[in-house]
């Protein structure tokens, strides 16, 4: 076996005979693994002297996986959570490596040893009743963009869906009569089915009379009749949220995007009272870990708990159940 090993086919490999072939990987993590070894590459060139077509694998060794999430964070101003999604890429190409070429076992072991970078976990943004209540009266439900944004804003807000699960919406995934509801498929392409209240089943059914649409046409196109893309979203949101602002004053400092509006359905339904097992199911979580983030944003939950406790200067007491015959006598009333 030879001593050195060429990083190009190596990373052919990894892409098309392991992530696309054997993993089925999306297309969004091929996306994000293609912009990871893109820059790697170009870095590792610089540092090398090399063009990145002849880079070797051990030329990628720790000391420059290293220095290059460095210049991730330094040069191009990413954040500690973008700097580990890169290096998340990263070992997994060199995972991938250590099966195929044991020789560069130990070129590997190094690169998988380097840890993630920790970072601040800030609360999540969500919007209140008064402020979703807002920005779905912004949109102008007179005209045909107006209507699809509507009708957008308000899916969005009661099922939870992610930006790519709305826009990759069919006519035909929306089922109606009893038991109403929206097909999706979502991240890690799992299916699942979100039910849909009266109101938003109306809303959905005026949407489709107005977008005129066969089964298998997008849900939601744009203005030229093509599929709605993630941008597309973006722009109607802040745009909604721009007109919103002015009625309600609470959102003037509040950052409104798709996954806030995720954010602010899985907040109203557990300030409603729902399990986060079921919210869980309902977002398609692959976790029950993940909606803790909710109950460390709910302050109305924190603030019921605060009512529970006893102040510090009440001294505590022990529960003693009154004697039966007094409870009985008391409970006669003073009425003879």
């Amino acid at each position: 076996m030879k001593p050195e090993a060429n990083f190009l086919p190596l990373l052919g490999a990894f892409f098309t005979g392991y992530l696309m072939q054997q993993r089925g990987a999306s297309p969004h993590t091929i996306a994000s693994y293609r912009d990871t070894f893109r820059l790697l590459a170009s870095f590792a060139g610089k540092k090398r002297k090399l063009q990145p077509s002849k880079l070797q694998v051990e030329s990628l060794d720790a000391p420059l996986i290293l220095a290059f999430l460095d210049d991730l964070e330094k040069e191009r101003g990413n954040s500690p959570r973008t700097r580990n999604c890169r290096l998340a890429a990263i070992h997994s190409f060199f995972a991938f490596v250590a099966r195929q070429e044991p020789i560069l076992g130990a070129v590997a072991q190094r690169v998988l040893a380097i840890q993630g970078k920790r970072c601040v976990k800030h609360t999540i943004d969500y919007l209140t009743r008064p402020e979703m209540e807002a920005l779905l009266g912004a949109p102008d439900g007179t005209t045909w963009s107006g209507c699809r944004d509507r009708t957008i804003l308000t899916l969005a807000l009661e099922t939870g869906l992610r930006v790519s699960e709305l826009v990759a919406l069919k006519c035909q995934d929306l089922v109606f009569g009893v038991g109403a509801h929206v097909k999706c498929t979502g991240k890690g392409r799992k299916a699942r089915c979100v039910p849909l209240r009266k109101e938003t089943a109306a809303a959905m059914r005026k949407w489709l009379t107005v977008r005129k649409g066969v089964e298998t046409d997008v849900l939601f196109p744009n203005a030229r009749g093509k599929p709605l893309t993630r941008d597309g979203v973006e722009y109607l949101l802040s745009k909604h949220a721009s007109t919103a602002r002015k009625a309600c004053s609470s959102l003037k400092n509040k950052r409104v995007s798709p996954h806030v509006l995720r954010h602010s359905t899985a907040m109203s339904m557990l300030e409603g009272g729902v399990d986060c097992s079921v919210i869980a199911l309902w977002l398609g979580h692959e976790a029950l870990e993940s909606t803790h983030a909710y109950l460390h944003a709910s302050l109305e939950l924190k603030e019921r708990a605060l009512a529970t406790a006893s102040p510090l200067e009440v001294p505590l007491g022990r529960y003693h159940p009154s004697d039966p015959l007094l409870t009985f006598l008391e409970s006669l009333g003073n009425g003879c």
